[in-house]
């Protein structure tokens, strides 16, 4: 694996996230294959294919308040042209009572190099145990 492929990844894995704190569905939807594939709560143990779904959330919860994102355990490896990006995401926000709230989930992110460039093609996210 190069340290560039590593470093590019962590940009856009970053850059992702911000787009999902920040509710900036042009640059999530830039970030991401339009045959998008995941596995997450919200799917309710449904494989969801493309941006659609997605893109109901991000148009509910405009203006949730403030919010921060860290990464721990973070993992990088990459295939030729695949590579998975793991880790676990902690959120922090304010509750309805306006207490801080801090929350967990696992994520595995899937990359493909396509004509050149790094896409999001398929997640996985999941409570820790």
């Amino acid at each position: 694996m190069s340290h560039a492929d590593e470093t590019e990844l962590l940009r856009l894995t970053h850059k992702l996230l911000d787009a999902v704190v920040e509710h900036d569905w042009p640059t999530y939807a830039s970030l991401c294959d339009d045959n998008l594939t995941c596995f997450e709560p919200e799917a309710r143990g449904q494989c969801v294919t493309g941006l659609a779904f997605h893109k109901f959330y991000f148009d509910l919860s405009a203006g949730s308040g403030p919010r921060h994102t860290t990464l721990c355990d973070v993992h990088v490896r990459v295939m030729g042209d695949a590579a998975l990006v793991t880790y676990v995401r902690l959120t922090q926000r304010l509750d309805s009572d306006g207490r801080p709230a801090t929350s967990a989930i696992e994520e595995t992110r899937v990359w493909q190099r396509i004509s050149g460039a790094w896409k999001h093609v398929h997640f996985h996210r999941s409570a820790p145990h």
